[in-house]
């Protein structure tokens, strides 16, 4: 089993919107689902660098 992402936040059933870090990175990402559709992203700050959070797994 691979564990290099996990999951952070999850908010909606329908809708959803999740942040998962990845473990090696520590770079966090926006995953976004409505209906059919969604999409896996880099969660980037105001400077439009990629957020990096001191988790490793």
């Amino acid at each position: 089993m691979n564990n290099r992402f996990i999951k952070i936040f999850s908010q909606g059933t329908i809708e959803v919107m999740e942040i998962w870090v990845d473990t090696e990175t520590g770079v966090n990402y926006v995953f976004r689902k409505s209906g059919y559709a969604g999409g896996f992203t880099p969660l980037l700050d105001k400077d439009g660098k990629p957020v990096v959070s001191n988790y490793r797994g």
